[in-house]
């Protein structure tokens, strides 16, 4: 199987709003939403897993029943961190009964213009790879911040990936990393691919991902941007 598992599990306490910011509506719709519909839609998906913040279990179910969410399979709990969220997730899933030969993908909960052909590439990937990260190589000069200066980095622009997500692996490839992360107490990584990599892991394979992709909802200027992005028509000059 592919299996989507959407880390939903975080506050979102740079939203700055009353509920985690996965809840919050954009015309009348919940941002987890939109994210659970990319994947719904996707003819490659089988299944939808969420770790979800605990107490909103039942508003999740009930918003998928409300937006025939009919691929959401399991909900588990979130955690304090998001590597230990993705534990759940990935846990959750071997005890559920799925094989360690499934795919995988990591994606942000909150990070809901992800295309099917994003998710497509990515399975394709792994499949072909064991690995695949999403991201986008740096179009503007990047600087180190080092206190309230910036200083120059020597490593070129052109080398320099923004991951996105999904992050996709085998269920088993998964499980395994984790367990060793514990072994060695790697904690609190930012993303599965940082988890790899600090295990050792020195290909992880790329999928291009998009700008509309890198748009995550952290932040309330980001709610803008992403209403901009869902009302707004394609140029007809543009091929």
């Amino acid at each position: 199987m592919n299996i989507a598992l959407l880390t939903a599990g975080g506050s979102g306490n740079r939203m700055g709003q009353e509920i985690p910011k996965q809840f919050m509506c954009i015309d009348n719709k919940p941002i987890i939403i939109y994210t659970l519909q990319a994947f719904q839609i996707s003819q490659d998906i089988d299944a939808i897993a969420i770790v979800c913040i605990k107490g909103w279990e039942i508003f999740l179910n009930a918003y998928a029943k409300q937006f025939n969410i009919t691929k959401l399979k399991w909900i588990f709990e979130g955690a304090e961190t998001n590597q230990d969220s993705i534990k759940n997730g990935i846990l959750g899933l071997r005890e559920a009964g799925c094989s360690e030969e499934d795919i995988i993908l990591v994606h942000d909960g909150v990070r809901p213009l992800v295309s099917s052909e994003i998710i497509s590439r990515n399975i394709e990937i792994c499949e072909k790879y064991g690995y695949a990260v999403t991201g986008l190589m740096c179009k503007e000069a990047i600087m180190e911040r080092v206190e309230d200066n910036v200083h120059e980095i020597s490593i070129p622009r052109e080398r320099l990936v923004r991951t996105q997500t999904p992050h996709t692996y085998r269920l088993g490839t998964l499980l395994n990393a984790h367990i060793e992360a514990e072994q060695l107490h790697i904690a609190n990584t930012v993303a599965s691919c940082t988890l790899f990599a600090l295990l050792g892991v020195k290909e992880q394979h790329l999928v291009l991902g998009s700008e509309k992709n890198g748009l995550k909802l952290t932040k309330p200027e980001d709610v803008e941007l992403f209403k901009a992005l869902i009302h707004s028509d394609p140029e007809i000059w543009i091929k």
